[in-house]
């Protein structure tokens, strides 16, 4: 979400006759679009923000911070970082430029109206690209006890159909081959009209796979367990366009540590859900999210999470250890692990999660796959990298006229998580 949100500040600059810098030497404007999901991510924004302050001891330009780290903090960062003009939330971004170009360099987000609702952009990509992400809702009612993103993006709001519709056209006539679309849970997509209908994110993607010819292939992601429907499962199955490719969070495989992550789901329904997709779904890719070391994981909570892993065979995960976050329900709560218990733990699952990735893999070898070619190979400038429908990565000799477009491929063998390849 903040790589699309990016991309439409870049747009809009550049519709306003500014120039991206080739330094931040050079730069009049830096502006850190920041997360908030992890300590992590952001320690690394106050580390940048100390290098921008020793460079404007050689240099005058404006540093500005943006997203959820600047709706979380923003009177922290206005007491610790006097080097810093202007701080603007989630909820304000849209009218950035205007201030940037109306008003004194120096404002904070407290100046500006709190209570505005989102404003979705109206695109949400640059101009040599040929993939998209393109935003179709923003917020999260969930309220997961270890989660931050409903407190700094606030509740779900999902964007009309005919705006979403408008950006894609857009996307077509600029010869876009794949978007994503995003949500912080966006298959609770729903869109209410003034007169009481109701769009449903399946609903959507009807409508959008009806009207939009010239984009072939269509992902989308975060998805919530709870709220996978049976049409939406179908209509993966029956469309090629709409990759097979899901991006499912369980985050657990104990159902007395998902209860108290306020989940909404049990292991039995997920696993239930997990049945039922691959029995619609042809060649379905399955990936998720695993959160170990929530506080009162005990071993048995963490051997049955590597029970899950096993029985769905993910093709792939994300996994981290729990990181607290001031401001929700787990930051209160008492039992918490030691913090080398929690690497030690989430050392095993990704162990876990390596072998069963490279055995689904090692299967695939040999077969011919439509792949999207997505640029040079960083190890070889003579290979292209490119992924599959399955989002599995692909590097094959070939020339550079390839790149942005698709390419029949034989898989002929796997090197760790990326296959090599042939041209068919």
């Amino acid at each position: 979400m903040n790589f699309a949100e990016s991309k439409a500040l870049d747009y809009d600059f550049d519709s306003r006759g500014w120039e991206k810098a080739d330094s931040p030497e050079e730069a009049d404007l830096v502006l850190l679009n920041t997360c908030s999901v992890r300590q992590t991510a952001e320690n690394r924004i106050w580390g940048r923000i100390g290098f921008y302050k020793h460079l404007k001891e050689e240099k005058d330009f404006v540093l500005g911070i943006t997203g959820c780290m600047a709706e979380r903090l923003k009177k922290e960062i206005k007491a610790k970082a006097p080097a810093v003009d202007m701080v603007i939330g989630n909820f304000n971004k849209d009218i950035l430029l205007s201030y940037l170009e109306n008003h004194d360099r120096n404002f904070w987000n407290d100046d500006l109206v709190e209570d505005r609702e989102y404003a979705f952009r109206d695109v949400h990509v640059g101009e040599n690209d040929f993939k998209a992400l393109v935003p179709i809702m923003h917020g999260c009612n969930n309220f997961c006890s270890y989660c931050i993103v409903p407190y700094v993006r606030g509740r779900e709001v999902s964007r009309s159909p005919e705006s979403v519709l408008k950006e894609l056209y857009t996307l077509e006539e600029k010869g876009i081959k794949e978007v994503t679309f995003l949500g912080q849970n966006v298959n609770s997509y729903n869109y209410i009209y003034a007169d009481g209908r109701k769009v449903s994110f399946t609903g959507l993607l009807r409508i959008v796979l009806e009207n939009i010819k010239g984009i072939q292939w269509f992902r989308f992601i975060s998805s919530h367990p709870k709220d996978v429907p049976e049409d939406l499962i179908q209509i993966i199955a029956d469309e090629e366009r709409v990759c097979s490719h899901i991006h499912l969070a369980v985050q657990h495989g104990s159902d007395s540590v998902l209860k108290r992550m306020n989940r909404g789901y049990t292991r039995s329904g997920f696993l239930k859900l997990v049945d039922f997709m691959k029995t619609r779904i042809a060649d379905l890719s399955l990936t998720t999210d695993l959160l170990i070391g929530f506080p009162g994981e005990s071993p048995e909570d963490l051997a049955l999470t590597i029970d899950l892993m096993e029985e769905v065979g993910f093709d792939d995960a994300f996994t981290y250890y729990y990181n607290p976050r001031e401001g929700t329900k787990a930051f209160s709560f008492k039992d918490a692990l030691p913090e080398e218990v929690k690497r030690k733990r989430l050392a095993e699952v990704i162990d876990v999660q390596r072998k069963i990735s490279r055995n689904i893999k090692r299967k695939r070898v040999g077969k011919v796959e439509q792949v999207l070619v997505e640029g040079v190979s960083r190890n070889n400038s003579n290979e292209l990298l490119g992924r599959t429908s399955r989002n599995e990565m692909v590097v094959f000799p070939a020339k550079k006229d390839f790149i942005g477009e698709f390419a029949e491929v034989l898989l002929k063998e796997l090197q760790g998580n990326t296959y090599r390849g042939v041209l068919v």
